[in-house]
Formats: structure tokens, sequence, C-alpha cells
């Protein structure tokens, strides 16, 4: 049992059920963060260009090798309540900017670090928050304050960006032309709303086909299924395709209510088959009547219907993912009919060719050349399976920067710069600031630092020495000084084309000072017994 520290004549008073475990005050404080920087040291060795790979092992034995902070908290099986926090906090950073989970993770570790310190000298969980509070709210000003505006139609600017964010993953070789093709696709997509640009992700379609070489993916402005035609004697190729897009099957439906039939003679039997035969050639005469080569639909196709559809020379394609054939429609502008009696020929999609191709061992259909340009399609190749995976995610995050600059239009400089810039300029602010929060905010200084020392580390370098050269650098005004892990020298990351969003940078400083602030607050945990060993003691 777990009783609440408060005593009525000497007797305890037990509020809480039989099997809850409850832990308050420096105790549960220090377990929480000892749970958030022991996810937090997970990353740490991931980060930044130089640093290595985790391989995750799920309970059936299938293996992930990543480097992507997103993709290790998800397939991690973390069973601490204010570690899990963590996780959903990473989540949201990776969905506001898609790029930026360690920075955040490994941020919201340093934090806390500082914090323990902080505590351990009696001072105050509250004025800790609101000290990280003003210094997190000051950061984003200097962010945006030396942000250096772009042209978002500045193709080397944008592969830049996209290259920073590859260069921590395993495409390797590759990652130039990851790049290109990030910034072309990501401008295929770019829409003008309101005066201001928008891109939404979604609109590009990833397919993941193993085998070939990472220099094999493409680039499609249209579509592709991962479905093949229905029929061996239908068309592989139409140009010129006038696509009807069905949600309704081409096949004889089951009736919703059972029925019994009674077949007294085989003639009965040719009579019921001939009758199916006449609705299906009738339904498919309808759609050859609107003028459709094409038929898409997410439902299923009889093989008779396939047979009628083959000789009208029409192509078929189905059970076509609901999302898949919403792409369709948007792509080629065609309607979604769901009754074929109602189909029209201004209901029908177009695009300039509809062929199936053979990738690797698998027929695929690509639908090309259709009325809005701003459909895309990435058809990711790779040696084996994992490689496929891990180059997805590593594309995840640079379509994500791309999308960021392009909708931001503003830049900051990575390897470190960018910190350190915000920690010499927070020291000003911070003799500003009275009473203890000034150091909290020298704490939140000294965690902002430890990102390039980690870098440094990871790289190989002395973390003390780089950061002693970058601050002496940044001393003598120069605001993008950072660190190149390859040579160990500092040098000017904007001129070296290491560049990042000011969201992703921003975003991660966040998300990873809400999870420190949200973690100090709490100064009671209270568990209730799990309903598996309840089960089991009833058993």
């Amino acid at each position: 049992m777990a009783a609440l520290p408060l005593e009525t004549m000497g007797v305890p008073v037990i509020i809480l059920k039989e099997g809850t475990s409850r832990s308050y005050g420096k105790e549960a404080v220090r377990s929480n963060i000892m749970a958030v920087r022991a996810i937090a040291e997970i990353l740490k060795t991931t980060y930044g260009p130089k640093g290595m790979d985790k391989m995750l092992v799920d309970s059936l034995g299938d293996i992930t090798i990543t480097n992507d902070g997103a993709t290790i908290l998800d397939k991690l099986d973390i069973q601490h309540p204010a570690a899990k926090m963590l996780v959903q906090i990473a989540k949201g950073q990776d969905e506001e900017a898609g790029d930026g989970t360690k920075t955040s993770v490994i941020f919201a570790g340093e934090l806390l670090k500082e914090g323990e310190k902080l505590l351990a000298s009696n001072i105050h969980p509250t004025i800790i928050v609101e000290g990280y509070k003003k210094a997190l709210e000051k950061a984003v000003e200097i962010i945006n304050e030396i942000a250096k505006p772009i042209d978002v139609n500045d193709t080397e600017i944008l592969k830049k960006i996209a290259l920073t964010s590859l260069n921590s993953k395993a495409v390797g070789e590759a990652a130039d032309y990851f790049a290109e093709i990030a910034v072309e696709a990501v401008r295929s997509i770019t829409e003008e709303r309101d005066g201001k640009r928008y891109v939404d992700l979604n609109n590009i379609q990833i397919i993941k086909k193993h085998g070939g070489s990472l220099m094999d993916t493409k680039l499609i402005k249209g579509i592709v299924l991962d479905k093949e035609v229905v029929h061996p004697d239908m068309p592989k190729r139409v140009e010129n395709a006038k696509i009807a897009v069905l949600d309704a099957p081409l096949e004889i439906e089951k009736p919703e209510i059972d029925l019994e039939i009674s077949l007294t003679s085989p003639e009965h039997i040719k009579r019921l088959l001939e009758k199916q035969e006449r609705i299906l050639a009738e339904k498919v005469e309808k759609i050859a009547k609107t003028g459709a080569n094409v038929v898409i639909t997410q439902k299923g196709i009889d093989e008779v219907a396939q047979h009628f559809l083959a000789k009208h020379g029409i192509m078929a394609v189905r059970r076509v993912k609901r999302s898949d054939i919403e792409k369709i429609a948007r792509a080629t502008g065609a309607n979604i009919v769901t009754n074929i009696d109602d189909l029209k020929p201004e209901d029908l999609g177009y695009a300039e060719l509809v062929e199936e191709r053979k990738v690797g061992e698998d027929k695929m259909i690509f639908i090309e050349g259709t009325k809005d340009s701003k459909s895309v399609t990435i058809l990711i190749r790779g040696g084996f399976e994992r490689l496929v995976e891990e180059a997805d995610r590593a594309l995840h995050d640079a379509l994500s920067a791309v999308a960021d600059a392009v909708m931001d239009g503003k830049i900051v400089a990575g390897g470190g710069a960018t910190e350190t810039e915000v920690a010499r300029k927070l020291r000003e602010f911070a003799k500003s600031v009275p009473g203890k929060e000034q150091l909290a905010i020298e704490a939140f200084i000294r965690a902002l630092e430890s990102l390039p020392q980690i870098l440094a580390y990871n790289a190989g370098l002395d973390p003390v020495e780089i950061l002693m050269k970058l601050r002496s650098a940044h001393e003598e005004g120069k605001v993008w000084a950072g660190i190149d892990v390859n040579t160990g020298e500092i040098v000017d990351m904007m001129e070296k084309g290491v560049i990042e969003p000011v969201r992703v940078k921003s975003n991660a400083f966040k998300a990873g000072t809400e999870a420190a602030t949200l973690i100090l607050r709490i100064d009671d945990v209270i568990a209730a017994r799990k309903t598996e060993e309840k089960e089991q003691k009833e058993k």
C-alpha cells in the first residue's frame, strides 16, 4: 500500500489503492531526470556528420540500423513515464520541422543535467523553469536577428540545406544526388497561398523498392502505383490516357443478406452465368462509351470484366489504396466515381502517359504528364531493404529541411556556429536579469555550448579546446564560425555551405526546453498497479 504523508493520532491515512507506487520530492525529480538523460545519452553518439549508428532489434528479431533520432526513439520500447514524454516531444519536433529531433532530445538532457546541479544548490524548480523560459525567449529572438534571408529560387542554396541534413545519414556518395532530388521535388509542389509559400510534403509520394543502387532512385513527375495491369491482353502503354478513377467494383457483388438459390438443371446454371456476364459486359460498355482507355479502381475486377476490358483495349488496375486513389484524382483532374452508372466523360482524368514498367523483379504502373504538375513521386532504390529504409528516412529529413527553408526564407549556419553565437549574446542578456534566475540562464548557456562539444567529441576532437576556439572566434565578431569536423578547424560555416532552416533550429530549442521544464516541475509520481500484474495474481 502507498500512504500519503498525513498522520492522524500517529496512524497513517491510506488513500491510494493497494499496489500503487509513489515517489515524491527530490526522489521523483532525480528519477525523472535520470530517465531523460539516459535517453539523451543514447542519442549523443549519433549527433552530427561523424555520429555513429544504432542497431535496434525488436521482439521478433527484425533489425533496424539507423542514426535517425525520431526512428531510434520510436523503436525503443521505453517504459519510464518521463522518458515517454520526451519521445512525444521529439515526435512533435519531427512533425513540426521534420528534422532536429536529436538536437531537441540532447538539448533537453543537457538542460536537465544543468538543472540537477542547480537543484543541488537549493534553487527552487520554479526559478529554474522561469530562467529557462526567459533564456529560450531571448535565444529565439537572437536566432531570428542573426538569420540570413535567402532567395528561395536559388537552387544551390536549397541544395546545400538538403546536403547539411543528409551529411549525417548513411546515404554516402548518393548525398549530392538525393539533395538534387529533394530540391526539385519540393520546388515542384510549392504553392502560393495568400502571398505566402506553402509546401505540403504529403503531395510527394514515396515508393520504396530494393534492388539496384541508391543512384537508381528517381524523381517522377506524376504518380507511381506498386501494382500491375490485371490482364495479359490489356495494353501495357497508353498515351493520351483518359482515366476513369473508381471507388466501385467491376464484379458481381455478394448480397448483404444470405440467400439460397435453387438451381434444378444445368440450363439454370448456364442462364445465371450468362446473366452475370451480361451485367459485367454492360458495365464495361458504359465505361468504354465515356472514352476511357484506363480504369483505376479501389475495389476488385472480376475475371470476366477483365476479359471485356481487354477486348475494348482498356488498361485496368485494381485494389489501389484509397490514399493513392485520391492522389491520382488530384493529379489527373478525375472525379472519383462510386457508381459506374454515374460515370460521364467529364469525370475522366488525363495523363500524357500511363505505362506498366518492370522495376527490379516487380511491375509498377507509372502515370506521367498529369494535369497537376504538383504531384510527384520519388522511387527509392537500394541494394537491400534496410538501406532503402534508411534512405527513405534520410530523404524525409532532407525534404523537410528544404520545405522549411522555402516557407520561412531564412537560414542559419550549422557546425555549432548558431549555438555559440546565441550563447555569447545570452551572456550579455544574463547580466541584466536579477536574482537566481540569472543562474538558470547561465545553465541554459552551458547546455547550448554542450551541443558543439558533442559534435567535436563525435569527430574525435578535443571538446574543451574546440569550445575555447569557437568562443574566441565569436568574440572577434565571426558570427558563423563553426567546426569543420573533417579537419578540426574553426571556419565560416555559411561559406562552407553547412546551413539549416531557422525553423529546425528554433523549434529544436523550444522542444528541448519544453521537455526539460515539464520534467523539472514534476515533484510527485503516483503509479497505479499494472493490469498484467493484477491478472497474474488472480490466476
